[in-house]
């Protein structure tokens, strides 16, 4: 089988010197994006779905060794090297960003146009030296990105939520909703799905906090995990997830596919934007309403957002109990003001009350999650919905953070306190075989 396309083109010589040193990086990334398309030219692209990588990158490769020794360009043999890979990556991955997405110790990568590349590691965002050639080469990758999954980005739509192969969540936005060229956001996935034990390493949680949320989880309470961008929500939900029997029934319902469950039987539904004609669209509220249908054990919502959340909440009480949600607040108190304003947008003309007190019997339990200045997240307040004292939905603080200082790098000190507050589910779980220690909930118990 040949790579070579039926119509081949000439492969016209490049005369592209490098022996200015400045301009050396600008005129590399030229070399690579115009043998690039060169080889698009020559090569059958139907070809490449059907050949082993391995076989593929070695006649690619040597094709491209070819094409340099026509070049008038001098490159070393380190350079020549660095430039069939990144040729390969630009054919069968994402260009420049390839090298990002194989670094395990890179945890988010942000595009700021064409020219800046940002990545984010341990918590700490730096600037690299990657960058793409130009608008049109930044544009082209990010077309490849929404491509797979199906959706679209232009100038009628330029703002888009995709995933790529691995899961990893993508946002981008183009001209002229982004001022000044492309803009990419790309949260990577874990190659190692978090679970609670994991959470406690890294200092999100106490091991205190830990045993109470295998037990919320096991003992089936409704769960909404809020924050802000950025602080965990989602990791903190995989992690969770993880402590759900293997027999049960769960269905997803997310923007862009994200959500890393472990189960055997998980059936995971996903958003669709309108096409191009303004139809087709798939809302979270449809795929809520069909889960419903599906007989699921328990409901996951990656993120609440809108007129969903009625549905969400009438699933919580009408027997999907061990539901699961996330939502952007910066406090539980305001998740709850904010789920109530989100089921306003449903359309039915319900009375403050009647929805609060459809939100204090649905929600059991309200996790909090922050970001701090030294980029670790943090479960900064976990919160048992009490219910309702007149028009007032009410919570019982059972864990916080307690932020003692902040120190000349930016590092957080403190501790995670019990507030000696007993929670009410303890002794309903208790029923199940699902003990709680007393001494978790005694205010002396304090854990780095």
């Amino acid at each position: 089988m040949s790579i070579f396309a039926k119509r081949s083109v000439p492969v016209p010589r490049s005369s592209l010197p490098m022996s200015d040193p400045v301009l050396a990086d600008d005129r590399f990334i030229t070399l690579k994006v115009n043998l690039h398309q060169r080889l698009i030219d020559v090569i059958d692209l139907s070809v490449i779905e059907k050949m082993p990588r391995e076989l593929f990158e070695s006649e690619i490769g040597d094709i491209i060794r070819d094409m340099l020794a026509k070049e008038t360009t001098l490159l070393n043999d380190r350079e020549r090297k660095q430039l069939v890979a990144d040729i390969l990556d630009e054919l069968l991955g994402l260009g420049p960003l390839e090298p990002l997405l194989k670094d395990a110790s890179i945890s988010d990568i942000i595009v700021n146009t064409h020219r800046q590349v940002f990545v984010e590691r341990n918590g700490q965002i730096d600037m690299t030296s990657v960058r793409f050639k130009d608008e049109d080469h930044l544009v082209r990758i990010i077309n490849k990105i929404v491509a797979a999954v199906g959706r679209r980005i232009d100038e009628s739509q330029p703002i888009v939520d995709a995933r790529l192969a691995d899961g990893s969540r993508v946002n981008a936005v183009i001209p002229p909703a982004s001022v000044d060229g492309a803009l990419l956001s790309i949260r990577k996935f874990a190659k190692l799905p978090y679970d609670l034990p994991r959470l406690v390493g890294a200092g999100t949680i106490s091991p205190h906090i830990e045993k109470v949320l295998e037990v919320i989880v096991r003992g089936r309470l409704n769960v909404l995990i809020s924050g802000g961008t950025g602080a965990g929500k989602t990791t903190m939900l995989n992690a969770m997830s993880s402590a759900i029997g293997h027999r049960e029934s769960l269905v997803t319902i997310e923007d862009a596919a994200e959500l890393q469950l472990q189960q055997p039987m998980v059936r995971r539904l996903e958003t669709r934007p309108e096409n191009i004609e303004g139809k087709g669209e798939i809302t979270q509220r449809d795929l809520v309403k069909t889960a419903l249908r599906m007989r699921p054990d328990r409901i996951i919502i990656g993120e609440v957002r809108g007129a969903e959340a009625l549905d969400m909440l009438q699933a919580m009480n009408t027997g999907h109990v061990g539901s699961m949600s996330t939502i952007h607040a910066n406090t539980p108190r305001d998740a709850l003001s904010r789920l109530e304003q989100m089921i306003s947008m449903a359309g039915f003309e319900l009375a403050p009350h009647s929805i609060r007190s459809q939100i204090a019997s649905a929600i059991d339990i309200v996790i909090q999650l922050a970001r701090g200045p030294d980029g670790k997240r943090r479960v900064i307040s976990l919160q048992e919905v009490e219910g309702m004292d007149g028009e007032v939905v009410t919570t019982n603080e059972i864990f916080r953070f307690r932020r003692t200082a902040t120190d000349e790098n930016g590092i957080v000190h403190g501790q995670f306190e019990s507030t000696g507050i007993r929670p009410r589910f303890a002794n309903d779980v208790a029923s199940l075989g699902l003990v709680l220690a007393e001494e978790l909930f005694t205010p002396t118990t304090r854990s780095a």
